[in-house]
């Protein structure tokens, strides 16, 4: 058994050791304080303890009269109802402790409980930047995202982006007949966008150019990019620096493309005649997850100069998604989950540009929630690409989501399934929000709580300043606000905040067809990549075989540093292949240019032997430094 200790007014409980003799019943100390409003005070919490020791030294099974019982969920209450009422007091006990143990596994998750000395269930006030620091860092923060520090200030610009925005959703409603429209009885219908119309001559245009661009082996494209970016200089020793033979390059590729094709070491040395023994030792010494996200940089550094790159996409709009795997052997990241594996497997979650790169991705248990990790690679983004805005689909939602974009200077732009259904907010009283509006006023069907919001302003910016300096990370603190209830303070504000941007935004997104499709196309944008995985990770039926999270999270990084080596030699040589049209008379819009994806492997071999040759290989480039191009009179 562990004890708790509360202060009053804290609302919270800490958890400290404590006797065992106390049982299982003793527990529900650690909930009483949590579940209670601040305020129930340390008397209360030492009386109930002094209680529960009573009933477990006298060995007694009846629970007193005077247990808590307002933590007990209301689908549970009916069980105690009905015991008390037949007298049962055994099973009154059981179903009273299965509760208790309930809501302080929901008292861990939120933070109303915490472990002093955890890294995961410590206080959440440990989280955030201490009011010192937060004093110094204040203005500097406020600067940085573009928000007031005055709360009156900031909640009037965004009453007035609520009214503007309410403004062009009423236009659009008045039109009547339009894909976002009310039917008889004031609902909103939202049809669905209509498949992207890609003009006729961006296909044409693909095809030509794929058959201008030369072929390469995946071992062969590797050697070039590197000649051109130099990605495998960063993989440095572990042990420091050290003299670096001259076949390491050839064995960080082999053990590269072990990784991405899902071969394994064992029989990548079987294919490209190198020792197991010395792949092993490459990649035990030189390939973790900081080598990978350094490599993984300098491809993207490169591709973002690539007179391309611009034509594909702004480079500050990015997307994020989860791509699933099965997995063989057992492993803590590993769950069942019959909609997508015959047994088990693990989910990864990458965020991807507008540019088709992949800039981050995370190795995540397939059961939990997406939402929790869409800000720790954004936060964490290490290249030079200026993410302003980001697209998700409904796995990425949440109402803290929402509030933590906007405090953090970001748009958060997703694609929600039944949009028409979710609750809108309203910032005044329903009769002059439907007096200014008549159409689209009666869809704000709750007010917001202003209030609650103003009041806690400057909590709201510590919590986003302490992700913004990296005191926090996302995942962490948005997994434990998005599961607190309505008593902890914080957490209701920052929901309220969410709920009112996610009713902006959901003015924006139904009033502006070109807005829906911009989103649209850059999560499009994420399955090609994600497409482009699984044709890479081809061996063993795609299924993850490492077992720890460490070697999972090295292959997750693996597979796209080796697509974005092939998004890169293909948009260059894309680009290469366009200069030419150019040079001879033919003229090619950058509009037509911007449909065309790099995220393709039809000029590239995954299969076949597997040899390593970079000095013959780096010949082959010729005086150029570049394949060449061929010709339609030489396609065979």
């Amino acid at each position: 058994m562990a004890a708790a200790a509360c202060g009053a007014g804290t609302g919270r409980t800490s958890v400290t050791a404590g006797s065992r003799a106390s049982g299982c019943a003793g527990r529900l100390l650690w909930v009483f304080a949590a579940v209670h409003p601040a305020g129930a005070g340390e008397c209360a919490v030492r009386r109930w303890y002094g209680s529960e020791r009573e009933l477990n030294a006298t060995g007694a099974r009846k629970v007193p009269d005077h247990a808590p019982t307002g933590f007990v969920p209301a689908r549970w209450r009916g069980y105690l109802d009905q015991a008390a009422k037949d007298g049962s007091t055994s099973a009154y006990r059981h179903y009273w402790e299965l509760c208790t143990l309930l809501a302080l596994r929901d008292g861990l998750r939120t933070g109303d409980v915490f472990v002093p000395g955890s890294r995961r269930y410590s206080d959440p006030a440990a989280y955030l930047l201490t009011p010192g620091k937060w004093a110094d860092q204040r203005v500097e923060f406020c600067r940085l995202v573009g928000k007031p520090a005055d709360a009156a200030k900031g909640l009037a610009e965004v009453e007035d982006e609520l009214h503007t925005a309410m403004g062009e959703l009423e236009a659009t409603l008045a039109t009547g007949d339009g894909p976002v429209r009310l039917d008889d009885a004031g609902d909103l219908v939202i049809s669905p966008l209509s498949a992207e119309d890609i003009p006729a001559e961006a296909v044409a245009l693909k095809a030509e150019l794929t058959e201008m661009l030369p072929f390469a082996p995946i071992v062969s494209l590797l050697i070039e990019m590197d000649k051109r970016t130099g990605f495998l200089d960063c993989f440095t020793h572990a042990g420091g620096k050290q003299t670096r033979s001259p076949e390491l390059k050839r064995n960080l590729i082999a053990v590269l493309l072990a990784h991405s094709t899902n071969l394994g070491l064992t029989r990548m040395a079987d294919a490209c005649g190198i020792s197991y023994d010395i792949l092993a030792w490459t990649a035990e010494w030189y390939v973790r997850e900081e080598t990978l996200q350094a490599a993984n940089l300098a491809l993207i550094s490169y591709h973002q100069k690539l007179p391309l790159t611009a034509v594909l996409g702004s480079g500050t709009l990015s997307s994020s998604d989860g791509q699933r795997f099965p997995t063989r052997g057992k492993s803590v990241t590993a769950r069942a989950l019959s909609r997508y594996f015959a047994s088990e497997g693990l989910s990864t979650y990458t965020h991807v540009t507008d540019q088709h790169t992949t800039y981050g991705t995370k190795v995540i248990v397939a059961t939990k929630r997406e939402a929790h990790y869409v800000l720790d690679e954004i936060l964490g983004n290490a290249t030079d690409i200026p993410i302003t805005e980001h697209a998700t689909d409904t796995h990425g939602v949440t109402l803290v989501n929402f509030g933590l974009f906007d405090l953090l200077g970001l748009q958060l732009s997703p694609r929600i399934r039944d949009l028409g259904k979710i609750t809108l907010y309203r910032t005044g009283p329903k009769t002059q929000v439907e007096a200014n509006f008549p159409l689209a006023g009666p869809l704000l069907t709750r007010r917001c709580n202003l209030e609650l919001i103003a009041g806690h302003w400057d909590d709201l910016l510590r919590l986003a300043g302490s992700l913004k300096f990296g005191h926090a990370t996302a995942s962490l603190l948005v997994g434990k606000l998005s599961a607190s209830n309505r008593q902890n303070a914080l957490a209701a504000a920052l929901k309220e905040y969410g709920a009112l941007r996610r009713t902006v935004y959901a003015a924006r997104y139904l009033s502006d067809p070109g807005y829906r499709r911009k989103i649209s196309r850059q999560l499009n944008k994420g399955e090609s990549l994600h497409a482009l995985k699984r044709d890479l990770l081809y061996a063993h039926e795609g299924a993850v075989r490492a077992r720890h999270l460490e070697q999972q999270t090295e292959q997750a990084w693996c597979l796209p540093l080796t697509t974005n080596a092939v998004v890169t030699w293909t948009t260059e040589y894309y680009g290469l292949a366009v200069e030419s049209m150019r040079a001879a008379g033919r003229r090619i819009d950058d509009e037509v240019l911007a449909h065309i994806s790099p995220a393709h492997s039809e000029n590239i071999n995954f299969f076949g032997a597997i040899e390593v040759d970079i000095e013959g290989e780096l010949a082959q480039l010729g005086p150029t430094g570049y394949r060449p191009l061929r010709v339609r009179d030489t396609l065979f």
